[in-house]
């Protein structure tokens, strides 16, 4: 059963699906820019056997609020308070693209509250070629001025997210999506060394990989998740 909840962070509301045991232990998943929680549902039923599994709304996404002030700074400080509303000390954390940018940003300055950190196909933070943006036809399910106010960050990151991977201090595993994935896959690899603890797996299936390769994703998260869970 998945519990739909409300969170409080600050002035904002973030929506948070939670499924597993209670007592087990908690896993967080961030999702990519434009998605939701829900993009995770491949995959949560798996991890919810043996984790207390929480994934959230990101602000400007789906249910949570859209606020009209965005950052990833601030995404990260979302999810700091949406771990201290949920009395959740220390967690693994998940993350695909935007939602892994918020991840490590989160453990370089927080790296207390990360234990395992797992990051699929994630852009290394080095300035690259802006492109442009259309904004798709209809309704969506996201704020379109924080897709602008992201993109833009993603595109000209601040140098000291670079220079401060080394203080990410949990075991961390970087999935990346090979040769068909848009994100350039030899700053995926880069990323990886620049972790102390930090390796590189690849699954050549594109960006989306739990999506593509929802098995090939799991026969990589499970075993990474569950030495943790032997290790303490």
């Amino acid at each position: 059963m998945v519990d739909h909840r409300i969170l409080h962070v600050g002035r904002i509301r973030l929506a948070c699906q939670i499924s597993g045991p209670p007592e087990a232990r908690p896993l967080v998943l961030l999702h990519a820019l434009g998605k939701d929680s829900t993009d995770w549902d491949t995959v949560t039923p798996v991890f919810a056997r043996d984790r207390r599994v929480h994934a959230l709304d990101l602000r400007g996404h789906a249910r949570s609020d859209w606020p009209g002030s965005y950052s990833l700074e601030l995404m990260r400080d979302d999810v700091l308070g949406s771990l201290d509303a949920l009395g959740l000390a220390k967690v693994d954390l998940i993350g695909h693209s935007m939602g892994g940018v918020v991840a490590y940003l989160l453990a370089q300055e927080h790296p207390q509250r990360v234990d395992r950190l797992l990051l699929e196909d994630v852009p290394l933070p080095r300035p690259r070629k802006p492109t442009s943006l259309t904004r798709p036809d209809g309704e969506l399910n996201f704020d379109w001025e924080m897709v602008t106010v992201v993109k833009a960050q993603i595109d000209t990151p601040d140098p000291a997210w670079l220079e401060r991977l080394d203080e990410v201090t949990a075991e961390t595993l970087v999935v990346a999506g090979g040769p068909q994935s848009h994100v350039a896959q030899d700053g995926v690899a880069e990323l990886a060394s620049r972790i102390p603890r930090g390796r590189l797996a690849v699954v050549p299936v594109g960006h989306l990989i739990h999506e593509a390769a929802p098995q090939a994703f799991m026969d990589l998260a499970l075993p990474f998740l569950r030495a943790g869970a032997s290790s303490r």
